[in-house]
């Protein structure tokens, strides 16, 4: 009668019925009493800051063994997101990024902001290099089902050097070459003045690759008036331009597979092309010098 009236299968009924009978189970109201003391709950929690674990059943062994107190994975769980934990990746970031050489760099780029003439601009620069491998993602799935997606391990790459204007994303100034070297950097510096326009002063933001760094290259932007800021060592975060290269994969690499290397690079230029132009300016608030110090 009590399964028919709670709508729940009789086993159900009978599991808590014997818990109620063993102690494990109360007519109090209201949520459970966490097993762990305050002092313990707090230590956990700087363990699981400080270490990250892939499974539950790994945390219910080290409270076990910690203070031989048992949890069932549902009951870790629930301590998990009733203590602010959630299960996803973490976000990685170089080692060797220097804060204090990053800070620098962003006061000296809010002075240059400032003290732009009219017809002065500036750009971010850098290339990507994606490959025709089938990118998997996360996205969307009918909840008990597997989608399935053709997948290719084809190394096809293209070369792409791009610069960015934040005031015009949309028109982004990109080329693909054969490889990336200070050929085809200079190359670029030349697409850039083109773009830009012969008057003013670009000063262009770039990481200290060596064929960034290149003196064939350093005399080709002097002669192009263009200035080379170059970023500090291992910081990726105080580029742009990467934040417009994960859109790119967004739109036309994740969870797509691609034929020929011809379909691949076809749609690496269309990105540019087509795409970008129609949501260039809803990107604003995604690709921004809002800078994040690592």
């Amino acid at each position: 009668m009590i399964s028919q009236a709670l709508r729940r299968h009789e086993s159900t009924i009978t599991r808590h019925l014997n818990d109620f009978r063993e102690g494990k189970l109360t007519l109090a109201s209201g949520g459970s009493d966490s097993h762990l003391s305050e002092s313990q709950t707090q230590e956990l929690i700087e363990q699981l800051d400080t270490h990250t674990y892939h499974y539950v059943f790994d945390i219910i062994a080290y409270v076990e063994a910690r203070w031989s107190v048992s949890y069932c994975v549902p009951g870790m769980n629930k301590w998990l997101h009733r203590n602010g934990f959630s299960y996803k990746k973490p976000k990685g970031h170089p080692y060797k990024a220097d804060k204090e050489q990053q800070k620098q760099f962003i006061e000296k780029y809010n002075q240059l902001k400032e003290a732009l003439q009219t017809d002065d601009a500036i750009y971010f620069a850098d290339s990507v290099h994606p490959s025709q491998a089938t990118k998997l993602s996360y996205g969307w799935i009918r909840k008990g089902k597997d989608k399935k997606l053709e997948t290719t391990a084809s190394r096809t790459r293209v070369n792409i050097v791009g610069a960015l204007r934040l005031d015009d994303i949309k028109n982004a100034v990109t080329a693909q070459y054969d490889t990336i070297n200070a050929e085809s950097i200079i190359s670029h510096l030349a697409l850039i003045r083109q773009q830009h326009g012969p008057e003013g002063k670009v000063f262009l933001i770039l990481d200290q690759a060596p064929y960034h760094r290149a003196e064939a290259v350093i005399r080709e932007a002097k002669k192009l008036n263009i200035s080379l800021e170059y970023l500090p060592p291992y910081s990726p975060n105080l580029n742009p331009i990467e934040r417009l290269w994960k859109v790119m994969n967004e739109k036309v690499r994740n969870n797509r597979f691609f034929k020929s290397s011809k379909d691949f690079k076809k749609e690496m230029e269309r990105f540019f092309t087509d795409i970008l132009p129609d949501i260039g300016d809803s990107l604003n608030s995604r690709i921004n010098d809002n800078f994040q110090m690592l």
